[in-house]
């Protein structure tokens, strides 16, 4: 085999084994929806003395709740990965619970929230399953994806992602965040590896291993 410089994305791809992605940009299309949730037992007169003791600006509840939009041919990725032999992960900066159940939903093998340096946690992984930085493909958007996309074996940016981050990818997909590129990553290895027919046709096959429940929206129940 010839120097890592001289690897084409497709010989890149063909040695994954783990596929981690970032959350927001990647797997979302950056937006996220930041509701307040009630104050238990505030009441029109409480909220209206807030509003004036902070000049108008205040918010009732100290509590909110984050939404956030998925895509559903994304999980559908998931799937085709874990038929093809490959592990999934989520590495992210923000703690979400939309984020848990999304997860959850999809069987991901592991799950990183509040991390400011994805290194940490992409180096626990391959400690636990026994793999080399060459193995793992990371999907990013952002320059805090940098660091992990700099040493995997292939690095992949999202359409959408910053232009600093799609001149270090070894791939950058057809489709933006939320809306395909985490299915597009996968399917690039599956083909490069000469198998994305072959699952497909698995995935759809009744007989297929998956739980009936993959990815239907029970938030992992």
């Amino acid at each position: 085999m010839g120097s890592s410089s001289s690897l084409s994305a497709e010989d890149r791809a063909r040695r994954i084994k783990l596929i981690i992605f970032d959350v927001d940009g990647v797997l979302t299309d950056g937006g996220i929806w930041l509701f307040p949730a009630p104050a238990p037992g505030a009441t029109t007169g409480d909220h209206a003395a807030e509003m004036e003791s902070k000049g108008g600006y205040a918010i009732s509840s100290q509590s909110m709740v984050e939404a956030k939009g998925f895509n559903a041919h994304d999980g559908t990725g998931v799937s085709l990965a874990r038929l093809g032999g490959m592990k999934c992960a989520i590495v992210t900066k923000r703690i979400s619970e939309t984020v848990a159940l999304r997860a959850r939903d999809l069987r991901l093998e592991y799950v990183y929230m509040g991390q400011a340096y994805k290194m940490k946690a992409v180096r626990e992984i391959m400690e636990k399953e026994q793999i080399g930085l060459e193995e793992i493909c990371y999907v990013g958007d952002d320059v805090i994806d940098l660091p992990v996309m700099r040493v995997c074996g292939f690095a992949v940016a999202v359409a959408n992602a910053r232009e600093n981050v799609k001149s270090e990818a070894h791939y950058v997909t057809p489709h933006g965040g939320g809306h395909g590129a985490a299915r597009d990553a996968i399917e690039f290895i599956l083909a490069a590896r000469g198998i994305l027919d072959k699952t497909i046709e698995e995935y759809i096959d009744e007989r297929n291993p998956l739980p009936a429940n993959m990815d239907i929206g029970k938030g992992g129940f």
